[in-house]
Order: structure tokens, then C-alpha cells, then sequence
């Protein structure tokens, strides 16, 4: 059987917990060589499971949006492993669900740095390696957030809209070089960054509740974002570019509605 990612050198951000470290153990299943980058610690146990489950991984303590410090982990995965094929730039955090009056400047810049800006320098320096030579697959983590209300706070979803136009315009800017970029868009993942909704909900006995506008009914889980994520990374994805892919239920396929009784 042919593996996916077979001796693929990939980067993920923030591998350290809930999509990046799914998409980490899948993608090391499927062949692919890795550096793991987070700010948190954990991310090297991270590269310890991976290793521990047959795979390559290193690990990588570093901020997404400090431009020297995404300089020095492409250049790191280069020297590691020879190339870079890909890259996932999944590391974001979600700012809160404060109301547009009680939010500061500093409450915006401190998500756009990470999420928007973390993305865009994911992108540039992974570019300028894999420009010269020819092909390369980068992967943004976007969000449902960034295509429509009602999924985020107001700088998270301005921070993933701002995500899912970096891959619209950077595809299009690297048009001829054999370099694709894409964005995932997840909905109600359970990750550490909606662990509170989810617990919530089983503390008061509505985990049913969960996903219900949405038309399977459920949340999802982070493997099911690793999956398209590694389909976009893969060679099966060579004709795709440019896009936002939806993993949300079928969420955003509707406009509000009342579901009907069952």
C-alpha cells in the first residue's frame, strides 16, 4: 500500500495539542518526516508519540509570529530532512468571546498576530524554499468563523477571514510555481480551545445538543480535520488550489433554519 505522505518533509504549527497533534500522528502513519513547532512545551511530547509510534518528528519550541523564529524552523526542517514539501501553519488561538465595546486594540493584535500574521509568515518563508524548487503544499488553518458569523469571537473571526484571503491571494500570487496553497475551515472541533463547550454540555446532560445545526447532528474531532488537511498536503490534492474547504457538518452549507422535529 502506498502511503500518502510517503517521504514527505512537513511542518505542522501547533502540533502540541487537539488538530496539530492529530494531524502530526496521521500524517507520520502516512510517511511524511516532521518538525513540530508550538510555543507550548507539550509539543515535544508530541514528537515522543510520534516517535514512539514508528515515526520522524522533531520537536520545536516557537512563536508563529516572530518572523525569525518561522525563519529558523523552515530553515531547521530543511536542513533536517533535505526539502520541505509542506507545511501545515494550524497554530491560532481564540481571543475570547468578549463584546465588540469591551475589546481593545491590544485584544485584536494579540489574535491577528498569531493567527493571521503566523499564517502569512508560514506561507512566505515556506514559499521562498519551496519556490526554487518547484512544488510544495502549504495548509492554513482557517475556520467557519472566517466565512460567516455566529462561530467566533470578533477578532477570531476577523483573523480566519483574514486567513482564508491570504490563500486565496497568495495562490494566486504563486501561480506558475508549482506551489499550492489552501485552507482548512473547521467547525465545533473538540480541541482544547472548545473543551469548556463541550464539557459544559455533559455536565448539564445536552451533549446531544452539540452540532445540532448542523446536518449530521455532532461536533467533530480533530482527526477528521487532520485528514483533510493531509489530503490537501498530498499528491491527490495536485489540482487543487486557492480554496477554503469547509469541514463543519455541512454548516455552512444553509442559512439559518429551525430543524424540523424529529
Amino acid at each position: 500500500m502506498t502511503l500518502k505522505l510517503e517521504g514527505k518533509s512537513i511542518v505542522i504549527t501547533g502540533a502540541a495539542s487537539g488538530i496539530g497533534r492529530a494531524s502530526a500522528l496521521l500524517f507520520a502513519q502516512e510517511g511524511a518526516k516532521l518538525l513540530l513547532v508550538d510555543r507550548a512545551d507539550e509539543v515535544e511530547a508530541t514528537a515522543a508519540a510520534v516517535r514512539a509510534a514508528g515515526g520522524t518528528a522533531d520537536a520545536r519550541v516557537a512563536d508563529v509570529s516572530n518572523e525569525a523564529e518561522v525563519e529558523a524552523f523552515v530553515a531547521a526542517a530543511v536542513s533536517r530532512h533535505g526539502a520541505l514539501d509542506g507545511i501545515f501553519a494550524n497554530a491560532g488561538i481564540s481571543g475570547g468571546l468578549r463584546a465588540l465595546d469591551e475589546l481593545t486594540a491590544e485584544d485584536w493584535l494579540r489574535v491577528l498576530n498569531v493567527n493571521l500574521i503566523g499564517a502569512f509568515l508560514a506561507v512566505k518563508h515556506a514559499a521562498r524554499v519551496m519556490v526554487p524548487a518547484g512544488r510544495g503544499a502549504i495548509v492554513c488553518t482557517a475556520s467557519v468563523a472566517g466565512i460567516r458569523s455566529g462561530a467566533g469571537g470578533l477578532p477570531y473571526s476577523a483573523s480566519k477571514a483574514g486567513v482564508i484571503s491570504l490563500v486565496q491571494t497568495t495562490a494566486n500570487q504563486l501561480g506558475g510555481t508549482g506551489v499550492r496553497v489552501n485552507a482548512v475551515c473547521p467547525g465545533l472541533i473538540e480541541t482544547g480551545m472548545t473543551q469548556a463547550i463541550f464539557d459544559r454540555a455533559r455536565e448539564r446532560g445536552t451533549e446531544q445538543k452539540i452540532g445540532q445545526l448542523n446536518p449530521l447532528r455532532r461536533g467533530g474531532l480533530p482527526h477528521e480535520i487532520a485528514h483533510a488537511a493531509m489530503f490537501l498536503l498530498s499528491d491527490g490534492a495536485s489540482y487543487v488550489n486557492g480554496q477554503a474547504l469547509a469541514i463543519d457538518g455541512g454548516l455552512t452549507s444553509s442559512l439559518p433554519v429551525v430543524p424540523p422535529r424529529a
